[in-house]
This record gives structure tokens, sequence and C-alpha cells, in this order.
């Protein structure tokens, strides 16, 4: 009985499923193919800001040291990156679930947050898929051309364009902000603000007729709504909640291998600077003898360049600080911050010594400092008093950290760039390497013999499913088919 029921069953089966939409079949009635953006809002900021908070980077920019192992970035041997496309696809879904339901304050968000992928990804590679790029679902393309990385910046620029317009309109509300708590102003400003970012980003092709990158400069700083204060800081504030804690909270990586770049550590001692006290420890040595947390000779760091056995050896004689165990053992620590106010004030500055805009280049050099110290007595739990509004000015008045009494231009610009290199410890994440490339400031050591990376391998993914796309791409950038970590890009010659 069983056969014959099945004879007929299995004919009746094949009729019924050729009259039905295939997706409509299998379409799961538990799980919605849609939802509202605000939904997926709250998932795209947090992957966003808390990618910056990062340990690879602080290696490759000389704050931090390994001792029990070769670190691939302290060294600059590293080879492959990653596109993020996951990332990217969240914020696709999100824009389509926003254009569905005529809510274009999210759109604008999508907009900025592409930017900000895309701004990273073509830093970290050179040319990148852009125009093509994320469109299998909606247009097949599951092999995207590569898009020059002029194109790619020049789209960047007119997305954060995009956003600044549609926030400028945008009505309703924008639920499940956990940034701004839908303050469309504030989002403006971020927008802003990032776009002067991505602008003197490209200050070596600052002669580029189509970009016009010192007028669109000058016209943003005069025209478009800007941070005002460090309450505008574009900042993911963490809380002791599951799934909502600082990304570095328990990491096992702060263990006995991990240590302070001594070169970080005596840039912070020439400048005399208290932040450092609010990064590292003293050494176990500096402890045992008795010395205050605010003596800058109970902190010493080990050498970048040295092989780890020698640093280690170092370290087992207690000469050599730890990152401070706020970073580990504080589940809310510090915010992680996109961009805030201390960094667009000193990327004001820079502009105003370049010459891309008429203003008081130390009013802004000042105000920069002044909310970079205001960030950590916020934030840094009980070390508040080391810098407090009191010992910032008194910082400010050091010869070393006084921007209107250096002797010259690339003196200025040098004070500049310390104050954003010192700000980038567990922040930003490869921004202060990608300043580095920019102008060579601050100096980063490297071991004899290896060259100066500025950028990173094409992803092995893209050799396996767009092999004809990536060499093209390699081929027009270098001239050659070597895709290696010492070849410039186009931002940079």
């Amino acid at each position: 009985m069983k056969k014959i029921i099945l004879l007929y069953l299995v004919p009746l089966a094949t009729a019924f499923l050729s009259c039905q939409n295939l997706e409509e079949m299998n379409e799961n009635p538990n799980r919605s193919g849609q939802t509202h953006p605000k939904l997926l809002l709250t998932q795209v900021e947090w992957s966003a800001f808390s990618a910056g908070v990062d340990v690879s980077p602080q290696y490759a920019q000389k704050m931090l040291v390994q001792t029990d192992g070769e670190s691939s970035y302290q060294y600059y041997k590293w080879n492959r990156g990653d596109f993020r496309y996951a990332s990217l696809r969240n914020v696709a879904k999100m824009m389509e679930e926003a254009e569905r339901v005529g809510e274009k304050g999210y759109v604008a968000i999508g907009h900025f947050f592409r930017a900000n992928y895309f701004y990273q990804m073509t830093l970290m590679f050179g040319d990148i898929p852009y125009s093509e790029a994320l469109k299998g679902e909606t247009n097949d393309v599951y092999q995207p051309a590569y898009d020059t990385q002029k194109t790619v910046m020049d789209g960047v620029l007119q997305e954060l364009a995009t956003a600044d317009e549609l926030l400028r309109t945008a009505t309703g509300t924008i639920d499940g902000d956990i940034i701004y708590g839908g303050d469309t102003d504030r989002w403006r400003r971020l927008v802003n603000a990032f776009r002067l970012k991505v602008l003197l980003t490209l200050s070596r092709r600052a002669d580029d007729a189509d970009l016009d990158v010192r007028a669109t400069f000058a016209r943003i700083y005069a025209e478009e709504p800007i941070m005002r204060d460090g309450t505008d800081d574009a900042q993911l504030v963490y809380l002791d909640q599951e799934g909502n804690r600082y990304p570095e909270f328990n990491s096992s990586g702060f263990g006995s291998g991990m240590y302070m770049d001594s070169t970080f550590i005596r840039r912070l001692q020439d400048h005399q600077d208290p932040r450092l006290f609010l990064f590292c420890t003293q050494t176990k040595e500096a402890k045992e003898a008795g010395k205050a947390i605010d003596d800058f000779t109970a902190y010493e760091g080990g050498n970048p360049v040295a092989p780890y056995a020698t640093v280690n050896e170092k370290a087992t004689r207690g000469k050599v600080s730890k990152v401070l165990e706020r970073y580990h053992q504080d589940p809310t620590n510090e915010p992680s911050t996109l961009l805030g106010y201390a960094e667009q004030e000193l990327i004001l500055a820079e502009a105003a010594v370049r010459g891309w805009i008429t203003a008081d280049a130390d009013e802004h050099y000042r105000n920069g400092v002044k909310a970079s110290f205001k960030f950590y007595e916020t934030y840094a739990k009980n070390l508040g008093a080391y810098v407090n509004e009191a010992a910032a000015g008194a910082y400010l008045a050091l010869p070393a950290n006084d921007l209107a009494s250096q002797p010259d231009t690339d003196a200025r610009l040098a004070c500049i760039l310390s104050q954003k290199y010192f700000r980038s410890f567990f922040q930003g994440s490869w921004a202060a390497l990608f300043e580095n490339m920019r102008t060579g400031l601050p100096e980063f050591m490297r071991p004899a013999g290896v060259e100066i990376p500025f950028r990173w391998m094409y992803p092995q993914s893209e050799y396996n499913y767009n092999a004809s796309h990536v060499s093209e791409a390699i081929s027009r950038q270098f001239g050659e088919g070597n895709d290696r970590i010492d070849r410039k890009t186009w931002w940079l010659k």
C-alpha cells in the first residue's frame, strides 16, 4: 500500500509545485523578508564604531609591542585585508528598507556609512569595486569591476554631499540611533566634518582640477554646519550589559605578551603629555620604587624593531609598561569615537596652516587639544585630575606644544600631527597609520631592510571569484602583476 500511495503523491506534488512561484514556496512564514530600517540601524552603528577599537593598528602605529611572538603588524609583514562586504550588505539592506517605507533619514545615514566603509577600503587597497559593488542580489553582478581610487574618492564625497542634503530636509523620527538619538542636525555636523576629513586626506592631490579639493574644503567650512564642541562627537558609549560592553573587555590579548612601544612613550614624555598616565601602567620596577603616577620617568616601553625575545627579556626585568588595566578590565571604559570635535579642530588647524582656509590655526589647534583632554577627563575613571582644564592649559603653554611659537610651516604641521597621533590610542583604527603614509609624521621605526608598507594585498576571495578584475586593477595601478604592500596608490603619489 505504501508504494501505491507514493506513486500517486509524486505526480500530484510535481503538478502543485509547477503552479507555484518557487520564491513564495521557499519563503519562511516565520521570518519576514521585510523589516523596519530602525532594526538594522543599531547593528550598523555598533559594527562601524566598534571596529575602531582594534589591537592590530596599535602595533603598526608604534604604540604596542609583542613579546611572546612576532606580530606581523609590528614588523610590517602583513599581507591580505578584508573588503568588509558583510558590514556593507547590512547598510545596503537598511537603505533598501528605508526607501520602501519612505524614511529618507535612514537613507542619508546609510550614505554616510557607505562613504565611511569605502573610504577605509580604498585607503587600504587602492582601486576597489565601488560602482558595481554589492549588486549581486539586485543586478546579478557577481564579479564587480574595480573603480580607480580617484573615482572611489569622488564617489565617497558625492555620497556625503547627498547625505547632508537628505538630512537637511528629513522629517520624522530616526529610531534605533544609538549615536545621536535621531538628531538630524548633529548627523549633518558629523557628515560635513567627515567631508573635511576626506578632503584633507587628499592633500597630496589638492591640485586635481576634477576634485577641486581646496575650494571644496573652504566652502564646506564657510557654509555648512560642523561640530561645535565635544557634545557633537560621533561616539559609541558602551554599557555594562551583555553584548554592549567595550570590545576589548576581558580580552586575553592583554596578557603577558602585550607591552607598550618605547617610541610612543618617549614622544609622550618629550611633550610632557599627561595622557601617558591614562594609557599605560608604570613599569614594575618604577612602581616598586614608589614613584608617583605622574612621574614621567616611571614609564618605559619596548623597542618596536628589536627581536621580540629581546624585548621580552627587558619586560621580565620589570622595565616595560603595559596597557592600563581599564582597556581590558572596565566593561564601559571609554566611548569609541568615529570622528569627534578634537579631530575636527586639528583638521581645521592643519588646513589653516596649509592656507586652505582663512582661520586662526592656533585657535583650532588649542580647541582640539583641550577637547581631547576633556574626553579623557570625562571617561578615564578616577584619572580625570591629570587631564583637567588646568592641566590642558599648562600643557599648551609648554614650548613643544605651543603651535604659535613653532618656527615654520613644517614645525607647525608636525605639532598638529603629533596631537592627532596622541589622541588615536585605541581610537580610529588605522587612522594614525594613514596619516603617517600621507605626511611621513610622526616617523615610525621599522626593522632594517623592511620596506614601508602603503597598502594591503587584495583578499584571496577576489582571486578565487573575481580574478580578471583584480588582475586588471593591479596592472593598472602598478604596471605589473605583483600585488604588494609596498606599492603606493593614487592618493599617495
